[in-house]
């Protein structure tokens, strides 16, 4: 479970997900921590608009990447921003080595559905298996989330995915 989570929503679902299937919990964090200020879409030059203004910007990491060699299927969860996922996911997807792995996508959002942030994720690491995505609202549905983990039929994805090898 890789999660980037920069008000609590996104964290809550990770949480609920990882509880689920018994999955290790991952934060992306980023180097220089976000403000309120910095969150805030409505003030003009604060740091989520001007990382949008620049599609090609990426958030740098506190630390290194995830070695993610130990795991075949990765849950990767974020809040949407603009419709899309935030560059420090961008940059996680870019730097990660996600070939062979069954990825599948999530996101927080108060009313936007997950639209093309998985696509667009995707597109960074086409060797990967990705899963359709799912978005939940920012209030925590816990039954929501786990019926929606017990539907992926994860493990037929993980078997297909062996198959292919």
């Amino acid at each position: 479970m890789v999660y980037f989570s920069a008000t609590g929503n996104t964290r809550a679902v990770a949480e609920t997900i990882a509880e689920t299937v018994d999955a290790d919990l991952y934060e992306l964090v980023p180097e220089q921590p976000y403000t309120d200020a910095d969150l805030d879409w409505n003030l003009p030059g604060s740091r989520v608009n001007a990382e949008h203004e620049d599609p090609g910007f990426r958030t740098a990491l506190a630390g290194e990447p995830k070695d993610l060699s130990g795991y075949d299927t990765v849950f990767l969860g974020y809040p949407l921003w603009w419709r899309q996922a935030p560059s420090i996911v961008w940059n996680f997807v870019e730097s990660s080595d996600l070939a062979g792995k069954t990825v599948i996508p999530f996101c927080t959002s108060m009313s936007d559905g997950i639209g093309s942030s998985g696509e667009n994720l995707a597109a960074l690491a086409p060797d990967a298996a990705w899963l359709e995505g799912r978005r939940f609202g920012e209030s925590l549905d816990k039954t929501g989330v786990t019926q929606w983990v017990d539907g992926l039929g994860l493990a037929a994805s993980v078997s297909d995915l062996d198959d292919r090898k």
